[in-house]
């Protein structure tokens, strides 16, 4: 009975947000009846949990249960279930240990997002371990370790990807020579294919994105070395683009528009965009712009009726997708990650602020602004807060470190 009854609380619900950046990885949602205002002090705060260990992940929703990966301490790294009723914990597995403790800067946590498809639940862990469990209960269905199967190279911070789940298959990115991406049986692990991306990359931060452009069904991924795709049948290497790679850390995930690809270098130098072109039988990535001010934080970008939307270092901004230009520029917050729902945009800066903008192209239009009840203290070197945030059914979720609050969002009705 006890199956059952979590099995009903997962059930899908119109407006889930079930893997790494919504349910299209656009950071989109299709959301409607929100507060297009929020009042004084912020919209309603429902809960508060502040027992979920460490970790910068984003969790995801779904029906009446939130997933989430945290750590304690540097042995216990987990993919964790709780109820969105009221932040419980439901279940609880453990991963694996926290890759590269010793990393420098010191930021050894936990920091992919899971991946909900139907009754399975898809994370991968800091050091490489991945897996599959049944959602409602945690029961591991299969497991690899990507380091030890596949040779897989991760960058200084370990691994921060959270799975794609594309049909049939699930793809994730070891990185180096041997395997730097790998296609995998989402029912059992089984290898479909392995992609031998020219020069090795090790991974780097990003989650990849399946897109068509230029004739091809491609996985897109941001790696090391620069931004690369890949074809979606065979893992033949298509095309590459590096001038958004001379960063720290590639992080943010390419937003896609038919042959167009953006992609952007840290927060210090730029976004770009490519349109990608048939070439015999691979693809050509031809420049399109480079723009210093053009949105390039962590925090993501979001692209709506052409415009696109997201943080530079001095704050909010919105650019022209097709040219880069600025449209507007904000200095309310500095840099943050960004969703867009119900034409508005989420902005969770890296202080630990929430503000709601209007996402119009005429000016910055804000609605609103707050910051979460007892904040988690920041100890390490330059750490900020880092998880994105996440609408789902009516509701705000926020979370910084170990705390997770819950907003209700809804327009009264």
């Amino acid at each position: 009975m006890k199956i059952i009854l979590l099995a009903m609380a997962i059930g899908a619900f119109a407006a889930d947000w079930p893997q790494w950046r919504g349910p299209g990885r656009t950071g989109v949602s299709t959301e409607t009846g929100l507060l297009k205002q929020w009042p004084a002090g912020g919209p309603k705060l429902l809960w508060q949990a502040t027992d979920m260990g460490e970790g910068y992940a984003t969790p995801i929703v779904a029906g009446r249960m939130i997933y989430l990966v945290a750590n304690q301490g540097m042995d216990n790294e987990f993919v964790q279930a709780r109820s969105t009723e009221d932040g419980k914990i439901v279940w609880t597995t453990t991963l694996g240990k926290v890759g590269k403790p010793n990393q420098q800067p010191p930021y050894p946590m936990a920091r992919s997002t899971p991946s909900l498809d139907g009754d399975r639940l898809y994370a991968m862990g800091s050091d490489g371990d991945l897996v599959c469990l049944i959602a409602a209960t945690g029961k591991e269905v299969w497991r690899k370790n990507v380091i030890k199967e596949f040779a897989g190279v991760s960058g200084k911070w370990a691994y921060a990807e959270s799975p794609l789940i594309d049909g049939d298959v699930l793809v994730v990115t070891p990185g180096g020579a041997e395997s730097t991406l790998v296609a995998l049986q989402k029912s059992t692990g089984a290898l479909v294919w392995k992609s031998q991306v020219p020069g090795g990359d090790p991974a780097a931060y990003s989650s990849a994105i399946a897109i068509t452009a230029a004739g091809r069904k491609q996985y897109v991924q941001f790696l090391d070395k620069g931004v690369v795709g890949v074809d979606a049948k065979t893992g033949a290497f298509l095309w590459r683009y590096e001038k958004t790679s001379t960063g720290p850390a590639n992080i943010a995930t390419p937003v896609s528009d038919g042959n167009y690809v953006y992609s952007t270098n840290s927060r210090r130098f730029g976004g770009a965009l490519v349109q990608l072109h048939a070439s015999g039988n691979g693809v050509n990535a031809e420049e399109v712009y480079f723009e210093r001010d053009a949105p390039n934080t962590l925090g993501g970008q979001v692209l709506s009726s052409g415009v696109l939307y997201g943080t530079n270092p001095k704050g909010l901004a919105a650019a022209d997708f097709l040219t880069g230009k600025l449209k507007w520029q904000s200095e309310a917050d500095g840099p943050g990650s960004v969703l867009l729902a119900d034409g508005h945009l989420y902005v969770h800066s890296e202080s630990g602020e929430m503000s709601l903008v209007e996402a119009t192209p005429s000016a910055y239009k804000e609605k609103g602004r707050f910051t979460p009840p007892s904040p988690p203290k920041h100890t390490r070197q330059r750490e900020m807060a880092w998880a994105y945030p996440v609408v789902a059914n009516g509701r705000l979720y926020i979370r910084d470190l170990g705390a997770l609050w819950c907003y209700d969002i809804r327009a009264a009705r």
